[in-house]
């Protein structure tokens, strides 16, 4: 027995160290975002300060894993032996749902979910055992400690709010201070916002750091709790005159050295503070093994876990350890890298394709503050209001950068995220204050990013769905951690070492499917990433190559469709639909990407500019006219309707292959520029279109002689009026990219 329970303890750490991957790569956008979204320093420098900051941490790290071990459950009234089925159903629920937050690209709380997941597994061992003994005279509420947990839940909420108020005030009174053209107004300013900033990140790490480091000596603790004022007004004036020194001497750039030290900072407390939500269950549960072996003749199922009230300081080794894989982590870690672009997407200060969709809510969230905006602004002076519009004017640098190389917002604002996160948790934790590091940082910069007109009217419906999208996973976090870790640990009281292994091999495969699923959509995007940048200079081969492409792409469907409805292949029409959905997101992205191009047209080339928009609508209709036969055929089989009689197959398959040809030509003539083809082209469209017309009549005949029913005649005229509609289309896309190369050829002349 004592080699199962040794054994269980060994799986408890493999988790924990999947834990800390999946953990990471979710809480790395708590450090991260600001110093990549602003560019403050090439990747490399940003990862190498981040991985310090984390090393840092890990050695700080509290030794107490508190919450772990007693802060949401009483460990005196559970057996070891129960003790450890709550420890597995808790890493074994956190390492999948983490990693399928991570897999989808959205920030969660590590905190919330080690909570529910300890509150979820403690709950189901109480009931069980509450009904498994009639002498068990205790009720469900002597066993959790639901007060503190009600208490962190609580605060954490109130922290979200507090957090997106005061992001969004500090920002709006600095942006009024420095503008967006703000390298004029750090001749002034600059030392004193540096060493007000250096000085609030310094107050928080000795209030998130120092203070809970296992290597600091009481005296120490003692000179900075006695001392914090002095030492933070000593920090103020040495790092205001130095840094306003080193500006005016050799134009120092004092916000990146902001956003890189508030990066360490940051990731110093990430990793000196939420350790424990990796490996305070493991540790608990070594800690509970330790104890229990202290005890020869005890029993698993007998033996109390009263010891883990007691406080235990956890070894510096394991510390380290933990540490070292959190920064190798932060290396390799593509989701990591995914969550980090979430926050970045929706914080961005410039407009582009919008990752989440409008719903009711955010739209009228927005009409609201329209009409308070209005209200405002109908009260304000005129002059004043033009004042301070003026500080909001976007900055426009003389020298154009690459868009690759263009920050998602500046540096100003970073600093801004990084002090402002560091006070507001740095407070809440000198005020013993429950709250989420992740759910501060994200909803600071999301206020900091409506200060900065980052969601304008083009974009504020989209950004606000997203922090809606994001809050609401906060939600679903707690729910599913409870409900998951509740079953789990159901699933092994009943089953024991056999629910614990089944799951085990469960959890991997769920982990070795998200991890296919992510790289599948991270290829798309490298892809995306490595294709040939639009310029003035390639934009008319760029666009030849789209169009070709798109059309071959089209032909390679619409002949897919066809077979798949002759031969009522269900598996195949599934495949081809979620193809047809990709090319019409594709053709929607292009159109959103349309002013881009077209600023990248000559200046003059206005009907240049004309043609392409008519090219974007009628890919955007080809598309769409490939989805309109797509869906009816999918319909069809899957509703198992009659197949399509013999001759409808046989007109079917001729159509196919004369359209497949003529689809196929035009490629050819787009891709080689042979425009002197059209009219040949367009004598072989109407060609096709008085074959389809025939076919319509004969499907009328068949109609009045009563030899189809009404779903076969719906889906042959369907598949034949969208037909008509795509050859209608290709002729007129065709014409348009013509007359788009020769406008432009001619602008350049």
């Amino acid at each position: 027995m004592i080699t199962v329970y040794i054994t269980l303890i060994g799986i408890l750490f493999l988790l924990a160290i999947s834990d800390l991957v999946v953990g990471v790569s979710n809480d790395a956008v708590n450090f991260l975002s600001s110093a990549i979204g602003s560019k403050a320093a090439p990747f490399k420098i940003i990862m190498v300060v981040a991985a310090v900051g984390v090393l840092v941490g890990a050695v700080f790290s509290g030794g107490m894993m508190e919450i772990a071990r007693k802060g949401i459950f009483n460990p005196q009234l559970f057996y070891f032996s129960e003790v450890i089925l709550i420890f597995l159903a808790v890493m074994i629920t956190d390492v999948i749902l983490l990693d399928l937050f991570n897999t989808f690209g959205l920030p969660t709380s590590t905190t919330v979910s080690l909570i529910f997941e300890l509150l979820g597994a403690s709950v189901a061992i109480a009931v069980v055992k509450i009904y498994s003994t009639h002498e068990n005279t205790q009720n469900l509420g002597d066993f959790i400690n639901s007060a503190k947990a009600l208490a962190i839940v609580s605060g954490i909420l109130v922290s979200v709010v507090i957090a997106f108020t005061i992001g969004a005030l500090v920002q709006y009174i600095t942006r009024i201070i420095f503008s967006f053209n703000y390298k004029k107004r750090l001749n002034y300013y600059g030392g004193l916002w540096g060493g007000f900033a250096i000085t609030a990140i310094t107050y928080f790490m000795l209030i998130k750091g120092a203070k809970g480091a296992t290597f600091m000596s009481e005296a120490s603790l003692y000179f900075i709790q006695h001392h914090t004022w002095v030492i933070l007004a000593t920090s103020f004036i040495f790092w205001t005159l130095l840094l306003q020194l080193l500006y005016w001497l050799f134009k120092f750039n004092i916000l990146k050295l902001i956003v890189l030290v508030g990066t360490f900072a940051l990731a110093m407390a990430f990793a000196g503070n939420d350790l424990v939500n990796f490996i305070g269950v493991p540790l608990a549960g070594y800690e509970s093994l330790k104890e229990f072996l202290a005890h020869p003749d005890a029993q698993a199922d007998m033996f109390l876990m009263t010891s883990l009230q007691a406080k235990v300081q956890t070894p510096t080794l394991f510390l380290l350890f933990a540490g070292l894989i959190m920064v190798l982590t932060l290396w390799i870690s593509k989701k990591a890298r995914s969550v980090t672009k979430t926050t970045l997407n929706l914080s961005r200060q410039d407009e582009g394709a919008e990752r989440f969709g409008s719903t009711v809510l955010s739209r009228a969230l927005v009409r609201g503050s329209l009409q308070i905006g209005s209200l405002v602004e109908s009260i304000v002076p005129h002059k004043l209001h033009q004042k301070i519009q003026k500080q909001f004017e976007p900055y426009e640098p003389t020298i154009k950068t690459p868009i690759k190389d263009i920050p998602s917002f500046d540096m100003l604002r970073a600093s801004v995220n990084l002090v402002v996160s560091s006070i507001l948790i740095a407070s809440g934790t000198s005020l013993k204050l429950p709250l989420s590091t992740t759910y501060v940082t994200f909803m600071v910069a999301m206020g900091t990013s409506l200060s900065d007109n980052a969601w304008g009217r083009e974009s504020a419906v989209y950004r606000i769905t997203g922090v809606l999208s994001v809050i609401g996973g906060w939600f679903f976090t707690a729910i599913s951690a409870f409900t998951a870790s509740f079953i789990l640990a159901m699933i092994f009281s009943y089953l024991g070492i056999f629910g614990v292994g089944m799951m085990c091999i469960i959890a991997i495969i769920i982990l070795y499917r998200t991890h296919l699923f992510h790289k599948g959509r991270i290829d798309v995007e490298e892809q995306v990433e490595k294709a040939i940048p639009i310029t003035e200079k390639n934009i008319i081969q760029q666009c030849n190559n789209t169009v070709s492409s798109t059309i071959a792409n089209i032909n390679t469907l619409y002949q897919s469709i066809i077979e798949s409805i002759i031969n009522e292949d269900l598996k195949q029409i599934k495949i081809i639909s979620a193809e047809v959905k990709t090319l019409t997101n594709e053709t929607k992205d292009l159109k959103n990407n349309l002013t881009h191009v077209i600023n990248k047209l000559h200046e003059d080339s206005f009907e240049t500019a004309h043609y392409y928009v008519q090219v974007l609508d009628y890919l955007r209709e080809l598309a769409h006219n490939i989805s309109f036969i797509s869906k009816p055929c999918l319909e069809h089989i899957d509703n198992n309707h009659k197949k399509l009689i013999d001759i409808q197959i046989e007109e079917l398959n001729y159509l196919r292959q004369k359209i497949g040809e003529f689809l196929t030509i035009i490629e050819v003539v787009i891709r080689e520029k042979e425009y002197i083809r059209v009219e040949q082209l367009i004598g072989l469209q109407q060609e096709l279109l008085q074959i389809i017309a025939v076919d319509n009549k004969k499907q009328i005949k068949r109609i009045k002689r009563l030899e189809v029913g009404t779903k076969n005649s719906l889906l042959y005229l369907s598949i034949l009026s969208e037909s008509k509609n795509l050859l209608l289309n290709s002729i007129s896309l065709l014409k348009s990219q013509r007359d788009f190369t020769i406008s432009d050829e001619r602008s350049i002349r």
